[in-house]
């Protein structure tokens, strides 16, 4: 039976305040170290004399463990305690990333990217369940508008500040700025954070857990690393494929008929569960997709600076810190139904997307994309307030952390799945381009004859030099803007999912 019940760790003042600015800032921690890598690799590689392809392990690592780590956060809480179980995951974050600062060879740094990930699963996830307890039901919209400026605002700030550090200072610097940062959460966390319940003793389902880390770790491996080894002419790829498929199908075969599951699958038979994962993996998409491409366009066809380049997408995420307040307050007095919220945000970023698409030129400028960014960061604030108070917020107390670490596994995912699709659409888009426009390049052709001409002629070579690098530089730029607008198809295709949903019943907690 749901009736009115208030969590035994809700806070009010002053103690909610400290909690929420630990959590928040761990958050962001976590967040913001997945994108400010992707900026600084290029350096990375060059110290180390490495390849694309090794180099690229640095961040492959990080994600692979993150993504194991995340759906085992109910369990570990459980057992050792949430507010202990959080604290060390901090703590293991920070250790590692002062490893990774101080390492000197390609393998360290490897190594200390798999640790630094596995304290970084345990962040994410684990804040949004914190959060939710500790503002209590009747303030789930403050609850999920500040971890919502966590989860979309990190990914904007990772590269403003690894492009800043890459201009300016070193790689080692992207990991030494957690340091002092990772101390101050650490230490608010332990000090003011309230346990829901003791902990208590759970026997982990090693082979639960073996399949499952197989399962997901080679999923992982097969999104991050497809594109780069030509997807299934490659036998690795084939290979981490069949390991996924064989290692969930048996992960999921095994855990419904566990006694104790280290993941508990049975809280996917609620209908916000279900459908609340789906729709995270729908957010991913979104909210990763132009971060993974627009930042490429900027810096390789238009010119910009790494700094600049994240000052770019820094605006979006702007908008979400101005309008988020506006949709927290909304969604908290239940003036609208936080599904057609969501259903808006989605249209709005979809048109954002189709707007920049429209407007990816070779001589755009900084401020011909303010306008579809600010849109993008007003649909961002649109969907996932209302998003997380609809699933968060509307499933019994004991079911949050799962509820949580499905949400937010799921979105992990739709990033991953987002970031290979589209980089393997830009790549292949710019073959394609490339040899459509190659071909019109003649001298029936027109403008192509007059340019070659003012250039001095087919004997020219600094001419023919020219004209190709015109043709590449016009087929990277229409392969990102055909990307753009894919994530504006894909996120306007998938809007009517929040359907699925059920209207959450705003101010009324639920408990059995």
């Amino acid at each position: 039976m749901f009736g009115a019940y208030e969590s035994p760790v809700v806070e009010h003042g002053w103690r909610r305040t400290v909690i929420s600015i630990a959590v928040i800032t761990a958050t962001l921690l976590e967040i913001i170290d997945v994108t400010i890598v992707n900026v600084s690799l290029p350096n990375i590689q060059g110290n180390f004399g490495v390849g694309v392809d090794l180099g690229a392990w640095v961040v492959t690592a990080y994600l692979i463990a993150n993504v194991v780590v995340i759906p085992l956060n109910p369990w570990f809480a459980a057992r050792f305690g949430r507010r202990e179980y959080f604290f060390t995951s901090i703590c293991i974050f920070t250790a590692a990333s002062l490893m990774c600062g101080l390492s000197n060879s390609l393998g360290q740094l490897v190594f200390w990217r798999l640790i630094q990930g596995l304290g970084g699963g345990g962040l994410i996830a684990t804040s949004q369940a914190i959060l939710r307890d500790t503002y209590g039901i009747k303030e789930q919209g403050k609850a999920q508008g500040v971890f919502a400026l966590g989860v979309i605002v990190g990914p904007a700030l990772g590269p403003v500040i690894g492009g800043w550090i890459t201009d300016n200072w070193n790689w080692h610097w992207i990991f030494f700025i957690n340091l002092p940062i990772g101390i101050i959460a650490g230490t608010l966390i332990w000090n003011f954070l309230r346990n829901p319940a003791k902990a208590q003793y759970r026997r982990l389902d090693w082979i639960g857990l073996i399949l499952m880390c197989i399962g997901l770790g080679s999923m992982q491996f097969v999104l991050e690393n497809g594109q780069q080894y030509d997807w299934f002419d490659d036998a690795r790829i084939r290979w981490f494929t069949f390991l996924s498929i064989a290692g969930l199908g048996a992960f999921v075969w095994w855990t419904l008929r566990s006694t104790s599951p280290v993941v508990d699958l049975r809280v996917l038979k609620l209908r916000q569960v279900a459908a609340g994962s789906i729709l995270g993996a729908v957010l991913g998409v979104s909210l990763y997709g132009s971060i993974i491409i627009l930042p490429q366009y900027l810096i390789n066809s238009l010119g910009f600076t790494a700094t600049l380049s994240g000052t770019t997408v820094m605006i979006r995420a702007a908008a979400v810190l101005l309008f988020t307040p506006f949709t927290a307050i909304i969604t908290q007095r239940g003036l609208v139904d936080p599904r057609l919220q969501a259903a808006i945000g989605f249209v709005l970023l979809a048109a954002s997307n189709w707007w920049l698409g429209s407007i990816t030129t070779p001589v755009s400028d900084f401020h011909s994309l303010v306008a579809p960014l600010i849109l993008s960061g007003i649909g961002l604030a649109q969907i996932f307030v209302p998003l997380s108070v609809t699933v968060i917020g509307s499933v019994p107390d004991k079911e949050v952390p799962s509820t949580a670490a499905f949400f937010n596994l799921s979105r992990q995912i739709g990033g991953s799945v987002a970031a290979a699709v589209l980089i393997t659409m830009l790549v292949r888009g710019f073959t394609v381009h490339q040899t459509e426009l190659a071909g019109t390049q003649t001298f029936a052709h027109g403008p192509t004859r007059q340019y070659v001409l003012a250039q001095g002629g087919t004997q020219n070579v600094r001419a023919m030099q020219r004209l190709a690098i015109l043709v590449e530089s016009q087929s990277a730029v229409q392969s990102y803007a055909d990307t753009s607008r894919w994530v504006a198809v894909i996120t306007l295709g998938l809007a009517p999912l929040v359907l699925l949903l059920r209207r959450p019943r705003i101010g009324v907690a639920m408990t059995e």
